[in-house]
């Protein structure tokens, strides 16, 4: 081995340079050799790596050999092949400069350190891609798993490095981390907030990637498209991305639309504003002509039977409208409402459905609809809504019935 890392060296003598002379050039020589030899057997050795991969991969049926050639692992694994050549070669190099070998040593050690954590975030990344293929688990923040292994990870290494160069022992280094736990915290915090909030939202099930979210302090309504150890990325429905921080899921209030989803339909929830000064009782005549509305014909005919029986048992006085039982134009539109809702093709007639007065505002009487879309598809939902109060809005006159808009005019000041 000496008589290797002295070679150039007995040349240059015999062609009598000094010593001197001869130490150093003997050293870049071989230095050169090492920097050829190193390029060489990686290249090499990535080659042969990558396509006995590439040829494995092709020969099984899982994915998961395919996704370590994506992620560069047998890349890194190559970089071993140099790396051993350098250890190997190094002493030989600088047999002549002992003061060098040392700090070379240590260069060379947290290199290989480095490499390791480089090899096993390749993996790493590998199982996470693996992982969110998988149906069970495409939807569960994998990604915090991964990066709470790999924190831990960089954490070991950067400390294995620190005491590489400072000579100190391994124990000795983390009593010493010990004692700056508390500035150690507080530079972690969110990191901390988020590893804690990641388990609780995995085991609570709290929201899943793809879930439809809405939190409004942070701007956020659209689907959940990733969920990282310090932050929960929401895709706004006009394309933007909001960024939420993981602990906030536990600490703030937000919205999860996932129960409707899962759901038979979606709800519809929205009410007509009837102007009050409208609704009246309804004559004979206004019944009889209200009975040519298809879908309240049959329902007219037999009420109108009953009040009328009702009326006659009690010797009720008709000359006036209001006394006795009646039909108002209000109640008839409210039944005529609730008989379109029931037969419209869109609505989930397995989920409720209702048409209900609500208390009078100054506005109007609200008149809302109570029911559910089968199609739960933003646009086509807003699509449903919109043809079904579109009907609403243009029956209103024909119960003689008006709807409530706020007359600007006759709040200005008379001249």
């Amino acid at each position: 081995m000496e008589k290797m890392g002295r070679y150039f060296y007995d040349i240059f003598i015999e062609k009598g340079l000094t010593e001197n002379t001869a130490v150093y050039l003997n050293m870049l020589i071989l230095l050169a050799i090492t920097v050829v030899l190193v390029f060489i057997s990686d290249y090499i050795a990535k080659n042969i790596l990558i396509r006995a991969f590439h040829v494995f991969a092709k020969g099984t049926k899982t994915k998961f050999d395919d996704l370590l050639i994506d992620h560069k692992t047998p890349n890194y694994v190559a970089h071993l092949v140099p790396l051993v050549i350098v250890l190997k070669s190094f002493p030989i190099t600088f047999s002549d400069f002992p003061d060098f070998e040392k700090p070379i040593e240590i260069i060379l050690e947290v290199y290989a350190v480095l490499l390791f954590l480089w090899m096993l975030r390749s993996v790493l990344r590998t199982l996470e891609s693996y992982f969110k293929t998988k149906p069970r688990l495409k939807d569960k923040p994998i990604d915090s798993y991964i990066q709470v292994v790999m924190l831990f990870m960089w954490i070991i290494g950067i400390a294995f490095c620190f005491v590489l160069i400072t000579g100190i022992s391994f124990w000795k280094f983390f009593t010493t981390l010990g004692a700056a736990s508390a500035i150690l915290l507080l530079i972690f915090k969110d990191t901390i907030l988020g590893f804690v909030a990641s388990i609780q939202v995995a085991v609570n099930d709290t929201v899943r990637i793809g879930d439809w979210v809405t939190m409004e302090k942070y701007g956020a309504d659209g689907d959940v498209i990733e969920i990282d150890l310090n932050t929960v990325q929401v895709q706004n429905f006009d394309k933007t991305i909001t960024y939420i921080p993981t602990y906030a899921l536990l600490s703030d209030s937000f919205k999860n639309w996932r129960g409707m989803s899962s759901s038979g339909g979606r709800r519809i929830k929205r009410a007509i504003l009837i102007k009050a000064t409208s609704i009246q009782y309804l004559s004979d005549e206004e019944i009889e002509s209200l009975k040519k509305i298809q879908l309240i014909s049959e329902y007219l005919k037999g009420r109108q039977e009953e009040i009328e029986s009702y009326n006659i048992e009690r010797n009720i006085d008709k000359s006036l409208l209001i006394n006795g039982r009646n039909m108002t134009n209000f109640g008839v539109f409210r039944k005529y409402i609730q008989e379109y809702i029931e037969s419209h093709p869109a609505i989930n007639k397995d989920m409720t459905i209702m048409t209900r007065q609500l208390e009078p505002t100054p506005q109007g009487i609200p008149l809302e609809i109570y029911a559910f879309s089968s199609d739960k598809r933003w646009e086509n939902y807003e699509y449903i809504m919109a043809d079904i109060f579109d009907h609403c809005l243009a029956a209103v006159p024909y119960f003689k019935l008006e709807i409530f808009e706020f007359d600007f005019a006759a709040k200005l000041p008379k001249k």
